[in-house]
Formats: C-alpha cells, structure tokens, sequence
C-alpha cells in the first residue's frame, strides 16, 4: 500500500493537549502496571446488526470464521444494545460510560462538549500505552488526536473506504492505490503492538468504517455473496399487499409467501405508526432507499461482502495474538456501534427502537482467563469502559452511568443487574424523517414513546412477538405494563438529569430540494 506524507502538525497539536486539564474525578489508582495486567484490545464495528454473524444462522451461507471462533471459544452476549442506535452518540456512550443526554452528543454533528473524560485516559494514569485507530466522528470532520491515546490513527468523519486521509500522530497521510480502509487500519493496529515492549500492558481500540453505507467490500470480496438468497423479514410488506399491484423503486415485488409470511406473524398495519409507514417511500424506507440510488437485494449482498474485511480484521490480531504467545494475558472485546434494518417495517437504516437497530453484537475472547458460555444479561455501550478499566483494577469512576460486567466473564452472578434497558434517539434535521424516540426494554417487553408528533406509541410483548409485528399499546390487559414502563422512562430520565433535550448550535449541510446550491441551515 503506497502512503504520501504531505504535511505534519504534530507538535502544535501534541503540545496542545500536554497542558489540558482532564479534570478528571477523583478515583483510587491501581497498583503500578505489572505483567499481571491483562492486555486489553476493543474492536468496534459500524453498523453490524447482532445477528449477520456465521454462528447465529440468521444468514445461511455467511462466513465469518473469526467472529465465530470468539463466540465459541469465548463469551457471546445476545442481549447487548446501545443507548442510542447512531453513530457518534454511540461510540462518546462507550468512550465515557454515559448516556447521550449525559455526554451531549446527540447526533453525527453535534461536537463533544469540553471536560469529557474517556475512560482510556485512565488506563494511561496506571501504566497502560494506550492507541486509537480508525473511525472516531465525535466533531465531525476534527481528527486531531484526542485525550487519552498515546498513539494515534484516525480520519474526518466517515472516512472513505478507499485510499483513505489520515491523521498519524498529527501527520497528514493519503493512500493513493485503492488501498481498503478496513485492511490499512488493521495495519496500523498491527505495528503499534510490534513496537511496544515486552511486558508493556497495552489498550488498543481498532475502530473500524465498516460496514457504514455505502457498503463497499474489499476487492477480494467483490461479488461473494452475488448469488445469495435473501430471505426478506415478515414485516417487510404491508399483510394485506396485492404482490401484481405493488409498485416499489427499490424493494423487489414481493411474493405470495412473503405476504403471507407477515399474515402468519400477525403483522398489525393498522397499529403501525404513520412515520414508519411513511418512511417506507423515503430515503431510509425499502421503496425509496437512499432516493432510489441502489436495489434493496444489491444493497443488501454488499453488506455481506463488506462484514468479510471485518471477520479478517479480527482474526489477523487474534492470529498476531496466538503467534506471539499474548492471547493467555489478553481480552478481546468485539461490538459493533449500532444495529442496521434490513426491510424489518418497511425501514433500512437504523436509529429507531426496534430490536434489529438497538440490539449489537458482543463477544469477548480470552482463552487464558474465562470459559466460554453465551450469557444473557443486558450490557450496554455504556458498560464497555467500566468493563475495561475493572480488567485494568480501576474502580469506575463516578461520573459514568454504566457498570462493570467482569463478574459475567468470571462465571459469577450479579444480582443487582439491572432488569431493563432504556433508550433515547433525538431528531435530526437531517434525517426529519425519525422523530425523537425514547423506550424501555425489559427481557420480555418493550415500551416505546415518541416525541414531537401526533402518532401512536408502541408495546410488543417480545416473548410472543420477536418480530415487533403488533403493537399492543391500546391492549387492555397490557396497560398497568404500559404504565408502569412509562414511569420507569421519566424516573430514569428524571434521576440523569435527562429532562431537557440537548439542543445543539449546529450548522447541517441542506437536504431538500435545494441541497445541490449547497449552504447550511
């Protein structure tokens, strides 16, 4: 891969960050790094739902040897999900251990606020070398190095997936030969663990572009899954569809099964939300995907070449790991930030509530240190950083909202887990099309209240109804669950200071009609 060096900003930018206060809390520092400090490597994908992986059988024929190997010989969490399904209100979550309405970064453009502490600053304090590498999107379009990271591979924004910009420690790199983002990342990971020393116990947080539409696969994978059968979600189509008079720029006509598919799982579409109904035809809806720019079946193959580069990411560091005899001293923690739909309620795309863009992968690999098992407690985004620290001996820090789960990779219990998860999405000018979401999920139901528009809730019993194909919310005996679970929102909202909605001074590029002439608003 040829690399071009046009410029370095290092040493203002290093500078910069000697002399900012990280004000951090106060929490009791660990005894000095020693050999017994575990290794500890995050892997983060982008919009990898929790079940396109080979193991689950969601997707038959997909391969993902890696990603199978680690639920295997490790621990699969099924039951992990973020706080927020959308990408930089996602990855400042796992950062800093907070909720979005607690570190502020609501959506894609809005910037991190000044005095956030992420959580590897303090594995810096207790002898760890720490590097960031990949996608970072918190302030958009700054790479600079951050807090936190002595060492330093990212890009603005989203990046490209091939020959990408980056920022090297403050240097300026492009890569100029169809070099793939996915394969140039793990590259740097790679390097910056051969050059530590022995004994050196490292933090490593590889996070990568893929598989963030457009969905572009290295050249390899070009054509993988050309001839993949697609099996379409029950609730892609309307139950009561005439298959010869539907008409759709991008979904293909459906068939007799699938419409009889969503008429066995009961699929309510009179109960079904008027946005959701009209996101069908929109940019993130199946007839109308990206203004009709791509065919849902080729949209959909193309996700599946692309999670190849990721499952081969994985496992070069598992094989670096297992060659230099490092895997008996070292956890690997696979997540992806959000989920993705894939025609589940007419919808791709992700930021709503339902299972498939709530819902995240989670794996964790450490031969030497736990037994595998699949676990079914709730984790959360926001638990990642109390996780790591407590590997490192760090007492979480008072200022983050999640919880260690090391117990769970210690074959123990915790029995004051918590018991339900909640979740907040507010509404971007961007995409107006989602409105502002909160819910409340439980192991068997979910609650889910909308803000800013005249439309139904939504309640699924998920034990009777995986498929979040009717809505119970005007159920008679389900309403003392309803209550109950909109009392829980508003005294978890209440008890985090999440009251007020964290209104931005944002400017965002024009998306109507007019966005051509450019401008912001």
């Amino acid at each position: 891969m040829k690399k071009v060096l046009l410029f370095s900003f290092l040493i203002p930018v290093l500078a910069l960050f000697a002399f900012l206060p990280l004000q951090r809390s106060e929490v009791p520092p660990a005894s000095p790094a020693t050999a017994d400090q575990p290794n500890v490597i995050f892997i983060l994908s982008d919009d990898h739902r929790y079940d396109f992986m080979g193991f689950t059988g969601k997707v038959p024929g997909l391969r993902t040897p890696n990603m199978d190997r680690m639920a295997r010989e490790g621990i699969h969490f099924p039951n992990a999900f973020v706080t927020t399904a959308l990408c930089s209100p996602s990855r400042a979550s796992i950062l800093t251990g907070q909720f979005s309405h607690v570190h502020e970064v609501i959506d894609n453009q809005a910037p991190a606020k000044e005095g956030l502490i992420y959580f590897p600053s303090y594995l810096q304090d207790n002898g760890y070398k720490t590097a960031f590498v990949g996608k970072w999107h918190m302030g958009h379009y700054n790479d600079d190095p951050r807090p936190g990271f002595d060492h330093w591979v990212s890009f603005q924004g989203q990046g490209t997936y091939y020959d990408p910009n980056l920022n090297v420690n403050g240097e300026r790199v492009v890569y100029n030969d169809s070099s793939y983002m996915s394969d140039v990342l793990t590259d740097y990971a790679l390097e910056w663990m051969k050059s530590l020393e022995e004994d050196q116990p490292f933090f490593l947080y590889l996070s990568h572009k893929a598989v963030h539409a457009e969905f572009l696969p290295a050249p390899r994978h070009r054509g993988a899954y050309a001839d993949q059968p697609i099996s379409y979600p029950p609730t892609m189509y309307p139950p009561d569809t005439n298959p010869w008079e539907y008409t759709s720029v991008t979904a293909p006509k459906p068939t007799q099964q699938e419409i009889q598919a969503a008429q066995k799982v009961g699929y309510d579409y009179a109960n079904v939300p008027n946005w959701v109904k009209a996101q069908r035809g929109s940019w993130h809806g199946v007839d109308y995907m990206y203004n009709g720019q791509i065919e849902f079946n080729d949209f959909y193959r193309r996700y599946l070449e692309t999670v190849l580069g990721i499952d081969e990411s994985i496992g070069q560091v598992l094989n670096y790991l297992e060659e230099t005899s490092q895997l008996e001293n070292t956890v690997v923690i696979y997540m992806g930030d959000n989920g993705f739909s894939f025609g589940e309620h007419g919808l791709i795309d992700k930021r709503h509530a339902y299972e498939e863009s709530m819902k995240v992968p989670l794996l964790v690999y450490a031969p030497g240190m736990i037994e595998p098992k699949t676990h079914e407690g709730m984790i959360q985004n926001i638990d990642i950083g109390p996780t790591v620290l407590d590997l490192a001996g760090i007492e979480t820090p008072e200022q983050m909202n999640g919880r260690s789960f090391v117990p769970f990779l210690q074959g123990e219990n915790i029995p004051d887990w918590r018991q339900q998860i909640f979740y907040e999405y507010y509404w971007e000018r961007p995409f107006p099309q989602t409105p502002t979401t909160y819910a409340v999920r439980t192991d068997r139901y979910k609650f889910i209240k909308y803000l800013g528009i005249w439309d139904t809730n939504e309640f699924f019993d998920l034990q009777d109804d995986p498929n979040e194909a009717r809505n119970l919310i005007r159920s008679p005996e389900h309403q003392s669950e309803i209550k109950a679970m909109n009392d829980a929102l508003y005294d978890w909202l209440e008890s985090t200071e999440g009251l007020k909605i964290p209104l931005k001074r944002v400017g965002v590029p024009r998306t109507g009609a007019d966005w051509k002439y450019g401008g912001t608003y």
